[in-house]
């Protein structure tokens, strides 16, 4: 049995949820339990960070990075405009930095993302020609790749590149450069960072037409003699409305293609969606209208309960697979921080993550730890 901290055993010893819930969440921040040491024997539990929190600026934060977390991926910082803001510049400051800060804490980086449809330097728009933009991938992914060669664990070498029904989005990319672009990519990755995991991420690849749209692009890759190491299912899911029969079909088809699967941007939304989907195109917006925010003055022990279970049976099934997953990785490290709150709809206050706005641990987070425990 994997060791655990005393208080949490006295806390697992309640047989009402509610009870249960209550005395686990009596225990201060620093004595509770750690995630990174539960699944230590699974997979890698990873958060996603930003500028502030590479810097410290808040100790309580920093302090339960440290403790919780074995994997960060960079939220933002090593998108294409940050780390290459003009044609013949780039700009290495924050990821150099955060790539040091996880080595003195001894987190594993995947770097986030080499080639995006998103997100773009605004000169990447302006430009008509093949010629450029061919010169733009290329320079873009030799660059940056061959800098965190050996540093990082792995990248998400293209991310988001299909459409729901599993083509291919119409990119920049695509138009310009052809569909054989994402081989390429992986490529001129695999000859730039041949000590870096290379990895496809996206969301609702567990849906099975989008998946099977993956797949079929993981093939291409695989023919052409050109190294992928994995996939990556984003799972941005509605607490209410997890798709677990699908999750796992997508488990058990990306492993048999012989890489490896990782949920790479966690989050389960308390919320209502405006278009009641899965959809995680941050190109989407909505308006804002009080029933889409009504959560606002605190989340109802009610819906905490049904998101709480949600986590602990997606933890169940992760842990069924864990000789094929790898990494789960939260779009965040609490509430606070979370990318939904601004979307679609600005101005919202969700509640998808194990943490709080004040760091202190949920009920999602005590069941999660349940999930390990009786591993």
């Amino acid at each position: 049995m994997k060791t655990v901290h005393l208080r949490f055993i006295l806390c697992l010893g309640s047989l009402v949820f509610n009870t249960y819930a209550a005395r686990c969440q009596a225990v201060q921040t620093d004595r509770i339990p750690s995630l990174k040491t539960i699944f230590q024997d699974d997979f890698l539990i990873g958060t996603c960070l930003n500028t502030s929190q590479i810097a410290g600026k808040d100790s309580a934060e920093s302090n339960l990075i440290e403790q919780q977390f074995s994997a960060i991926t960079p939220e933002n910082i090593m998108k294409a405009h940050i780390l290459h803001p003009a044609w013949n510049r780039f700009d290495f400051e924050l990821a150099d930095k955060l790539v040091a800060y996880a080595a003195k804490h001894r987190l594993k980086v995947n770097g986030h993302t080499l080639i995006w449809h998103s997100q773009l330097p605004d000169y990447i728009r302006q430009i008509n020609d093949v010629d450029s933009v061919r010169q733009y991938f290329v320079n873009h992914i030799e660059t940056v790749a061959s800098r965190y060669d050996g540093l990082i664990e792995s990248w998400d070498v293209v991310n988001e590149a299909l459409n729901e029904d599993g083509t291919l989005r119409n990119s920049i990319f695509l138009e310009k450069l052809g569909k054989n672009y994402i081989i390429e990519a992986f490529r001129l990755a695999q000859k730039a960072a041949p000590n870096t995991k290379l990895y496809y991420n996206d969301y609702n690849i567990e849906q099975p037409q989008k998946r099977a749209g993956a797949i079929s692009l993981i093939k291409s890759i695989q023919a052409a003699g050109v190294r992928i190491d994995g996939v990556g299912i984003q799972g941005h899911w509605r607490a209410g409305d997890v798709p677990m029969e699908d999750i796992e079909e997508s488990i058990q088809e990306f492993s048999a293609l012989g890489i490896e699967v990782m949920f790479t941007e966690l989050d389960l939304s308390v919320l209502p969606n405006p278009w009641d989907s899965n959809i995680a195109d941050i190109g989407r917006k909505a308006a804002y209208r009080a029933e889409m925010d009504p959560y606002s003055g605190g989340l109802p022990d009610s819906i905490q309960h049904v998101q709480a279970l949600a986590y602990e049976s997606l933890f169940r099934l992760f842990i069924k697979y864990r000789d094929s997953i790898s990494r789960i990785t939260f779009w965040g490290v609490s509430d606070g921080q979370s990318w939904l709150n601004n979307w679609p709809v600005r101005g919202r206050t969700n509640y998808p993550l194990l943490f709080d706005r004040q760091f202190k641990p949920k009920a999602a987070f005590y069941r999660v730890i349940a999930a390990g425990s009786v591993n």
